[in-house]
């Protein structure tokens, strides 16, 4: 099985349902999910806010926050989780932050990413530095935030 179809398993085990935001993944996160056959049992949307202010209009991330730190932050991906797990009325959200490249981003390079679980239980955050090119950052992205909400959701069960 792979790490989409594990987090939806350990998810319906449960009775939940998952809302996923996404920056510079663009839809990766949520597109894998629904490559999984049944994934509409789980999933309830996605929202792929890739411009800064939509992180605030869309997500409820404080403006302050952001205007601050910019969107490539830990509390901002913490923020984006659990906002858009509130919009989309979800048990669980995912979200992602960063940047894919080739150029730095609100100060921080290549590959500085963030990404969210957030719970009934509460947020976990995991910073992250990744290698490679823009698509292999996104796709370890991706693959990253899958791998927490599996941990998360093992730690929990």
């Amino acid at each position: 099985m792979s790490i989409a179809s594990d987090l939806l398993t350990a998810l319906a085990a449960r009775g939940w349902s998952l809302a996923v935001a996404e920056s510079l993944t663009g839809g990766l996160v949520s597109a894998t999910l629904v490559d999984v056959p049944g994934a509409s049992s789980v999933l309830r949307g996605a929202v792929v806010a890739y411009a800064t202010d939509l992180k605030a209009t869309l997500l409820d991330v404080d403006r302050a926050l952001l205007d601050a730190r910019g969107a490539v932050d830990p509390d901002v991906a913490g923020e984006m989780a659990r906002g858009v797990r509130a919009r989309l009325g979800a048990d669980v959200g995912l979200a992602t932050t960063g940047v894919a490249g080739p150029d730095p981003q609100d100060g921080q390079p290549p590959g500085t990413v963030h990404v969210a679980v957030s719970t009934p239980d509460g947020t976990t955050v995991r910073s992250l530095l990744l290698a490679g090119d823009r698509a292999q950052v996104r796709a370890r992205s991706a693959e990253a935030v899958l791998a927490l909400g599996v941990e998360i959701l093992g730690r929990s069960g």
